[in-house]
């Protein structure tokens, strides 16, 4: 069965990078595997083409993979694969595509000179793209523009279930400034729906399919297995496996950090700095360092040794924390999809908050500083707009009780532009916080 297509706002960066680059540089669209990144490209090259080359290096020939070897004769190069690919190239009408690209760097390094010869467009995609077995002894080209793609993010899901109309309607709530109510509630329960379900295209498909979340589950077990076996190819002894499947776990004891020691106690501190680095570029989660002097340069106070790991796809973390348990037993579906999920799985929003804003464009950073000796005041995210600081507070319940927010707004007055909790209930503004719906992080 054809795989189902699903519209991806990735799409429009394509299009928009063809008719400006129009030829003068590649583009590599860089992500975690399973995205929906082949398909999404394929596509764009069907449409967007009189003809096309998609070469899976994943699954490509040692004799499609040498050809990039030597590139003295390009019109050999070309020749062969209009022959192996039995597709005929068109001058400024075609595009070339390196599926996968990480897995022959030399096709990756040789794209400095394709883009030269300029007779065709190429278009590369990748995951685990920047790690040092992928990148050692080539020269990265210059010509190659990069963009990141994500899981589906809310308003993608909602238009893979035929729903145009949700996400244009929230925006106009949001940019009046209008509570949702009787609207409220519908948004709400499919807001807990795609954090459920997540946004791997599989698992959407899965869930359009069967409409059964025991069926939806096992596609999201086969994706995580899926990714620790890539992480065993790059580290046989299991330790960025145990990185990865303990996200859950620290973010449920609200520690200030993630503290890899704590996993892999015998590893030496450089190589536990290695496989974090693994674990990060791999693009399955997403890092949130803590900024040790929140201002509008973050980065500039960023601590690389002070961080939050957040699982990249909501659906796939929701799997991942209750991953010793069969699917009857997995109490945060029915409970989730209920709105009744207890205090003590508040988790399971943070994370969905760190994917929106992240999906979205925003680095993320956090901060914490001393309450008492044995507590700390803490920041889940700050946004940097303009020449102010924007904090937010994430909550799942208790919304009323902010103290951390408040001392924060205390503390770095000149600083704060509009103070955000981010919440279960309906949108609503009072001075200068505004009470913000899960659902609408997106919009910030």
């Amino acid at each position: 069965m054809a795989k189902k297509f699903f519209k991806r706002k990735i799409y429009n960066q394509l299009l928009k990078w063809k008719n400006e680059s129009n030829g003068q540089t590649a583009i590599l669209v860089e992500g975690a595997r399973r995205i929906g990144k082949s398909t999404i490209v394929e596509a764009f090259a069907k449409n967007e083409y009189e003809s096309y080359i998609l070469i899976d290096f994943n699954k490509a020939s040692q004799t499609v993979k040498q050809l990039f070897d030597d590139l003295m004769d390009l019109n050999y190069l070309f020749l062969s694969l209009q022959t192996i690919f039995h597709t005929t190239l068109v001058n400024r009408k075609s595009v070339i595509v390196f599926d996968e690209v990480q897995q022959c760097p030399q096709a990756r390094q040789a794209i400095k000179y394709l883009v030269a010869d300029g007779r065709y467009d190429y278009v590369e995609t990748g995951s685990l793209i920047s790690i040092k077995k992928n990148t050692e002894n080539i020269t990265i080209p210059s010509e190659e523009e990069r963009v990141q793609m994500y899981p589906m993010d809310y308003e993608e899901f909602r238009w893979a279930l035929g729903d145009e109309s949700t996400l244009p309607a929230i925006r106009t709530y949001w940019e009046n400034k209008m509570p949702l109510k009787a609207a409220f509630r519908t948004i709400q329960r499919d807001f807990r729906l795609y954090m459920l379900v997540g946004g791997m295209p599989q698992a959407v498909e899965s869930y359009l399919e069967s409409n059964d979340f025991s069926t939806v589950d096992a596609v999201k077990r086969k994706i995580i297995r899926l990714y620790e076996d890539d992480f065993l190819k790059i580290d046989s002894t299991g330790r960025i496996t145990q990185l990865f499947r303990a996200i859950p776990s620290e973010l449920s004891r609200s520690t200030s950090r993630y503290v890899p020691s704590t996993f892999i106690s015998h590893t030496a501190y450089d190589k536990q700095s290695e496989l974090m680095n693994v674990l990060e570029e791999s693009k399955t989660v997403h890092f949130a360092y803590h900024t040790d002097d929140p201002n509008v340069g973050m980065g500039l106070t960023r601590n690389p040794d002070k961080y939050k790991i957040y699982v990249a796809d909501t659906g796939l973390f929701v799997t991942m924390a209750f991953w010793e348990k069969s699917f009857t037993e997995n109490v945060i579906y029915e409970k989730l999809l209920g709105d009744k999920l207890p205090t003590n799985l508040g988790y399971v929003y943070e994370n969905v908050v760190a994917q929106m804003l992240r999906t979205a464009g925003n680095e993320l950073y956090y901060h914490t500083w001393p309450k008492d000796e044995k507590h700390n005041y803490e920041i889940d995210f700050l946004l940097s707009r303009g020449s102010k600081l924007c904090p937010i507070e994430v909550k799942s319940s208790s919304y009323r009780s902010h103290k951390s927010l408040d001392e924060f707004c205390t503390k770095y007055s000149g600083r704060i532009s509009r103070r955000y909790i981010i919440y279960t209930k309906d949108l609503y503004f009072t001075g200068d916080t505004a009470y913000i719906p899960a659902f609408m992080t997106m919009l910030l």
